[in-house]
């Protein structure tokens, strides 16, 4: 029985070594298949460099009056999901290790950072509340970078607010753009899910049965955003579509016209909080700990 369970774990490291095109390019992580984020959906559209022409004039312009959330309001793939172009660079270079169809868990739940600012005493607040929010509910900790090779960089940068999805390996940023990304700590909460792995809530492969798309409302340009994941890129581990999670876009994203663009199925006093970025939702918190095994 112990030979069969050796030599199980051993295929899988090979299975892994295989995926990923040559022994020894691995990033420091466990083989664990479960460990590994499937991005191969998303293709080219997850690249691209910050835009602060478009993007960071829009969120720049944003205000407590706004319909949208800020992150609602870039030219990235759904908004704020971003991997700079010179990220693929430098993998096609062979200067980072791995592949690009995939992403990874943090190992032990454990994220390093730096933060790059410039942001204000308030707005370092609102990060610091984000990281209180993830260490008070679930087993996810954000430290402080010393010499970790993969790690966060948080910066301010006038391009909006985005994130790449789960490690990638070697520094990635989230930027948080300054005010605006930082009006409330929902919006670094929403960023840093991304960064864990975590995908938007209304692009679940299973939302018809919740929300219906109003195409008519939506930005002919953005309808792109709308499109629903595979069931093998996101999963809901075992927690119910949820309205009221941080992922959750607002009610009217990317309208065209004011009216809403995404319309609640199961009307409820949930459904009213599409959108909502005052903190995570119940639902958020159990995917988290589901997801990184916390035993909280």
């Amino acid at each position: 029985m112990r030979e069969r369970g050796v030599m199980a774990k051993l295929q899988r490291i090979l299975t892994s070594l295989l995926l990923l095109g040559v022994a020894g390019a691995l990033p420091m992580v466990d083989l664990d298949s479960e460990d590994v984020i499937d991005l191969s959906d998303l293709g080219e559209a997850i690249f691209g460099n910050p835009d602060s022409e478009t993007t960071g004039v829009l969120v720049d312009a944003h205000d407590e009056q706004s319909q949208q959330n800020p992150e609602e309001l870039g030219t990235y793939y759904e908004g704020d999901i971003l991997i700079p172009l010179s990220y693929r660079e430098a993998r096609s270079n062979g200067t980072r290790n791995g592949i690009l169809a995939q992403s990874f868990r943090w190992p032990g739940a454990v994220v390093p950072y730096e933060i790059k600012g410039p942001f204000t005493t308030q707005e370092l607040g609102n990060i610091n509340h984000a990281f209180k929010e993830y260490h008070t509910r679930t087993c996810v900790r954000f430290k402080p970078r010393s010499t970790e090779k993969d790690y966060i960089s948080i910066g301010s940068g006038k391009s909006g607010c985005w994130s790449s999805i789960g490690r990638l390996g070697g520094r990635q940023e989230v930027n948080l753009q300054s005010p605006n990304c930082l009006r409330t700590y929902g919006t670094p909460i929403h960023e840093l899910m991304h960064a864990l792995g975590f995908f938007h809530e209304q692009n679940r492969h299973e939302r018809d049965s919740y929300v219906k798309v109003m195409s008519d409302n939506i930005k002919p340009d953005m309808m792109a955003n709308f499109e629903k994941a595979s069931s093998r890129t996101q999963s809901g581990f075992g927690v119910d579509y949820d309205y009221g999670s941080v992922m959750h876009y607002s009610s009217t994203s990317f309208t065209r016209n004011g009216q809403p663009t995404l319309k609640a199925l199961r009307p409820s006093s949930a459904a009213s909080q599409m959108g909502q970025r005052k903190g995570f939702s119940a639902g958020d918190v159990r995917k988290i700990n589901a997801m990184y095994k916390c035993k909280v």
